[in-house]
This record gives C-alpha cells, structure tokens and sequence, in this order.
C-alpha cells in the first residue's frame, strides 16, 4: 500500500517556530514502523519556514518574499537535519525532493519527478518533499502543501493521502469556535454542503485552512485516492486509521 503523508508547520513546531521535539520524534518512529510493515510512505513536509523563523529568531512569519525565501533557506537546512536524524536512529534512510508547480505542468519535469520518487521508492528510501521556497515565485508555485500533497498522491498513484492537521477532522462548525461542532467521520461525495464547510485561514505559521484540504480531497477522489484527515498531534491514531478503525475524517474515493 502507498501512503502520502502531509505533516503541518502546525504539527512540527511549537508557535513561536521551534521544534515540537516530541511530536516530531514520535511521528518519524510511527512512520519507521509502518514502513518496517512493508507500507510505502512518501512524506510532504511544511515545516521550512516556519523552523526559519524560529532559527532566525523572528517575531512573526515574514510578509516579504525576500525575507520568506531566507527563512524557508535557513529552516529546510534545519528540518532536513532533524528528519536525518530522526528516521536514522530506526535505519531508515530519507531522500529530499524540492519542487515547483512547474514541475506538474511540464510534461518532462513531472515525468523525470515521477521517475526520481519511484526509483527512491525501489531503493526502500522514504522521500520527503516539500515546495522549493527559496526560488518559487507566484507564477510557479503550487501555493500549499495541502494541494502539493494531493498532486504527489495523484502522480504516484498512491492509495491513500493523510493530511496531519491541528483539529480532528472535518466538523460541521469551527469547533475551535462553537462547542457544538460534530466531526464528520466519512465524506462519499464534496457536495455544496460540504464545501460550504472549508472557511477561514490556517496558522500564523502555515498557509493551510481546511477550504485547502478540501481541495486537496477533490484532486484526490477524482484520481481514485482516498484521503483521510488526522489529529498530528497524535501520529499514533495512523495505526487505528491504517487497521480500518474509524479515525479523523475519511474521504472515499470512487473506484472504477
């Protein structure tokens, strides 16, 4: 089974851009687990800036793209590291991908990105992926890590997106809000009800709301992945996810 796995700056740091050590460390040896399973994981990580900031000792996440670049240059060095070090305590070895939107519109781009993810895979190598931020610019950028994790599931054909978010799940409300707000287990279909659902921004530190991981969800179905949205606060709920237990939000893709 392949699994893409989208992990949050949310999830990774604390909010003022440090490291959430324990979070981290916990996720990588789940991750290391599923794949001693026989499970193939490819990992989109946010993380870059977000960790800059906290290197640089900066006091918000930068409005300038000057300023955005040279964090996201300083903290990809950072995460890069930790996952190394992390994955290599339970003798797995990572491989970092660093791409643009270009790199899914051209057709020998997203061939030769295609070709690279699946020969890393071959070689037992867990890839980690993330947008190259220090050059992307608005024209091409794929924009989130949510969307970014959707089109690497949909070129690798993987059976399975999960997007580790700060909530549980889809709710009927912003339950950070409204105290009635009720997770909604399983999505067959994105009706105008459930769309209507994907309102507001992410983070200070991300760039993610769930109107993206909504989005995310329609890339996904329409390829025939299923994607699933999980607390990463808790990297041990893959375990129930991946065992059938009813965990998060599950969207259903149609199978032909």
């Amino acid at each position: 089974m392949r699994i893409v796995l989208k992990i949050g700056t949310s999830t990774l740091t604390h909010e003022n851009g440090s490291l959430n050590i324990r979070t981290t460390e916990l996720l990588c040896k789940v991750l290391s687990d599923l794949k001693n399973q026989g499970y193939e994981v490819i990992l989109v990580s946010s993380g870059a800036i977000g960790m800059g900031v906290g290197k640089l000792s900066l006091r918000e996440k930068p409005q300038d793209i000057p300023t955005k670049q040279a964090a996201a240059a300083v903290g990809q060095c950072e995460l890069m590291y930790t996952y190394d070090k992390m994955f290599a305590e339970y003798n797995h070895t990572i491989g970092q991908l660093l791409i643009t939107g270009d790199d899914f519109s051209h057709e020998d781009r997203h061939r030769n990105f295609v070709n690279t993810l699946e020969r890393l895979l071959s070689f037992g190598v867990l890839p980690v992926i993330n947008e190259n931020d220090t050059v992307a610019t608005a024209e091409i950028k794929v924009g989130d890590n949510d969307t970014l994790s959707a089109l690497v599931a949909k070129s690798v054909g993987a059976d399975l997106l999960i997007i580790l978010s700060d909530i549980e799940g889809l709710y009927t409300k912003d339950p950070h809000k409204d105290a009635s707000a009720r997770l909604i287990e399983r999505v067959d279909a994105l009706t105008p009800e459930i769309i209507a659902l994907g309102e507001g921004a992410g983070t200070p530190l991300g760039t993610g709301g769930m109107k993206t991981k909504l989005d995310a969800a329609a890339i996904c179905m329409e390829a025939g992945c299923d994607m699933a949205i999980v607390n990463g606060k808790k990297p041990t709920l893959l375990y129930d996810l991946l065992e059938g237990k009813s965990v998060g939000t599950l969207f259903l893709a149609k199978k032909d």
